[in-house]
């Protein structure tokens, strides 16, 4: 019989279930310290992978790490497969929380935050990028370019993750983040798409006009057509006994949308998330019944992504002190930009000044959205290691300062009544359950 690869063997199947294991108990335990801690759980699962990584255990101990996780390419390749699935589903929960009404209600404030919070960090990263060290090999204006779209990023998986562990999601502040991260991070994508094909000499009147139309009638045609066939699915999978037919479509819907996203040349990030905006539309699922579904993918699919994103980092390079003093300055600017272009984009919204500084706080994650991009930087050979390492700094500091930033700010905002109505109950928060703590 031909055609099918050959069963995986017992040995490469013990290696990949002991992968899991090891990253699932060290994300959730690190994920329990930090709530202890005072942080979201999103943090320790970060840095759960950071440290079985080459950061620590993988550059000091090799053969203890080896030991705890597969060596070989194919073997993570198919954990990676896992840790995507748990991304794809994540974005697609979170967009499936996102009230339309909401998301009407404050578009103003969402698409403010997102101008402001876009163009000031890209226009000083572009600046930051025509002063630093240009990597060996690299155009000068495509490195700057780059830098200036990896400060614009806000990384929706983290910062979806970190609001839903807050409690956060039903919130104002929560919703307005998460529409304008989308918007910050779908206009990133264009751009770095765009950059990618100036990188490698393939920019063509064609290639740039399918990279701009793309996404424009991906949403367009979700909002329509979408739109209706996700509802009749969703409302005939309700109707169902049991959650388990809910259950089983809403992964159907995401996963589709980020396969169509994907054969589009999009990121599938942004595909699973606007299917999951068509799955929490009204009339479309019974949210009650989604409420298995939200469970299993933030208490394990979502911290065994996040621990296998944070393998990637290695801190090592930080010892050289030209890289640490160009990191220290990328973040400097990164955080400061950000934080500022979300405060004047609430400030000229309306919102007071307590909210603008919550609207900084959420909009500064970079968290793995960066990692990826970074990652296509060093693929496409716009970066080296030293500044890919800067930027992967970027992402984990972040990360982790947005989650007391966010708490110390909304210490001031009560909850409204309008936001009180939102919450649909404990059994369907997308919040992160922790059996330890």
């Amino acid at each position: 019989m031909t055609g099918f690869p050959a069963p995986m063997d017992p040995h490469t199947m013990l290696r990949f279930l002991l992968g899991l294991v090891v990253l699932l108990l060290a994300a959730r335990l690190l994920g329990g310290l930090a709530r202890r801690l005072g942080l979201p759980a999103v943090v320790g699962e970060l840095m759960a992978g950071v440290l079985l990584g080459p950061s620590l255990l993988a550059g000091l101990l090799p053969g203890v790490a080896h030991a705890l996780l597969p060596g070989d390419a194919a073997t993570m390749h198919v954990i990676d497969g896992v840790a995507q699935l748990g991304v794809l589903l994540l974005v697609g929960v979170t967009g499936s929380h996102i009230q339309a009404g909401t998301i009407r209600r404050y578009r103003r404030t969402a698409l403010s935050v997102s101008l402001w919070g876009l163009v000031i960090p890209m226009s000083l990263g572009v600046g930051l990028g025509l002063l630093l060290p240009t990597p060996a090999g690299t155009d000068r204006w495509i490195y700057a370019l780059f830098l200036g779209v990896a400060m614009g990023v806000t990384s929706l998986p983290v910062i979806a993750k970190t609001l839903a562990d807050m409690d956060l999601l039903h919130r104002r502040i929560g919703q307005v983040i998460l529409t304008a991260g989308t918007v910050d991070d779908t206009v990133c994508w264009l751009l770095l798409s765009i950059l990618a094909a100036a990188a490698t000499g393939a920019v063509t009147v064609g290639g740039m006009a399918f990279a701009v139309l793309a996404p424009i009638v991906f949403a367009a045609a979700a909002a329509t057509l979408g739109r209706v066939v996700v509802r009749f699915v969703m409302r005939r999978a309700a109707a169902a006994e049991g959650a388990g037919a809910s259950v089983a479509a809403a992964v159907l819907v995401v996963l589709t949308g980020a396969t169509i996203a994907h054969a589009l040349r999009l990121e599938p990030i942004f595909g699973g998330f606007v299917a999951g905006l068509l799955v929490g539309a009204p009339g479309a699922a019974d949210q009650a019944k989604l409420a298995p579904l939200r469970t299993v993918v933030m208490a394990v699919l979502a911290p065994i992504f996040l621990a296998t994103a944070g393998l990637r980092v290695d801190l090592t390079a930080l010892a050289e002190p030209r890289v640490a003093l160009a990191g220290a300055a990328v973040l400097a600017v990164a955080v400061v930009s950000k934080f500022a272009g979300a405060y004047l984009g609430a400030r000229l919204s309306g919102l007071d000044g307590r909210e603008g500084l919550a609207l900084g706080a959420g909009m500064n994650t970079r968290g793995v959205v960066e990692v990826v991009v970074a990652s296509a930087g060093l693929r496409l050979g716009v970066l080296d290691v030293p500044a890919y390492t800067t930027i992967v700094l970027l992402a984990i500091v972040t990360s982790v300062m947005a989650a007391p930033l966010l708490r110390l700010s909304m210490r001031g905002i009560p909850e409204t009544g309008t936001e009180q109505d939102l919450r649909i109950g404990d059994a369907v928060r997308p919040r992160s359950p922790s059996p330890v703590g």
